[in-house]
């Protein structure tokens, strides 16, 4: 990466200890949770476990989705140098910086192993699995002498966040492209998992028993009013995130 590509203060990446005015990541008053797993355990619903309603969903999606917690799946598509370097890009991207984390990393790597794409891609990227690679080398190149999961946080930080704006060398592959076939698969993975869902408060499979209170405002019995109501959108530019 040219020295004038990276820009300073990666200020609107999740977590890191300071943004531009203030702390960044999760504001400080936000719940730590009480009931159930979210990642780094904290969120807005303390009292709220999706999996404590698993008894009602129907057997192949409670299969499916318990699978997801306990049996995270071994690395077989990247190496280990490409795995080291990919964890730690997504642990920032999703603000993943303690334990417990959505294993996404491993999530992406058995979609790419078994070659369960989306069926499409940028005609001036190579299919999925290699745009993955081709993003693991740039990032490691724009860390300089160490690779990119050894240098220091700021430094990673700022590399993402030129990473986001399409401003990471790849070789003349268009970096704002790769940009969004990562994020497409960083987020698919990580709001799969029943964690996430104990953050966003969202009430899970809805079959067989289905929803039955769906106007604004209205919660079914079994789920959990937010603890913290804070808007994220005043919130962030508050906080100078953006």
């Amino acid at each position: 990466m040219a020295s004038g590509t990276v820009r300073s203060g990666a200020g609107h990446l999740p977590g890191g200890s300071r943004g531009p005015s203030g702390p960044a990541g999760p504001p400080p008053e936000l719940p730590r949770q009480r009931r159930g797993v979210t990642p780094q355990m904290h969120g807005r619903y303390p009292d709220y476990d999706v999996l404590a309603e698993a008894g009602h969903w129907d057997a192949a999606t409670r299969r499916v989705v318990l699978a997801r917690v306990a049996e995270v799946p071994p690395l077989r598509f990247f190496d280990q140098h490409e795995a080291a370097t990919l964890g730690a890009f997504c642990d920032l991207a999703t603000g993943q910086e303690g334990e417990p984390r959505i294993p996404v990393l491993a999530m992406v790597d058995a979609k790419l192993h078994a070659r369960q794409l989306d069926g499409f891609r940028h005609e001036d990227l190579p299919e999925d699995p290699e745009t993955w690679r081709f993003v693991a080398a740039a990032l490691d190149a724009a860390a300089g002498e160490t690779a990119f999961a050894e240098a220091a946080p700021e430094r990673r930080r700022e590399i993402v966040q030129a990473f986001s704006e399409g401003e990471l060398d790849m070789s003349g592959l268009p970096a704002e492209k790769a940009w969004s076939v990562v994020m497409r698969g960083i987020t698919s993975a990580f709001y799969s998992h029943p964690w996430a869902w104990n953050e966003i408060g969202f009430g899970g499979p809805a079959y067989p028993r289905g929803y039955a209170r769906i106007g604004a405002g209205q919660r079914e019995h079994w789920e959990s009013p937010p603890e913290f109501s804070q808007d994220p959108v005043e919130d962030v530019p508050r906080r100078g995130l953006e």
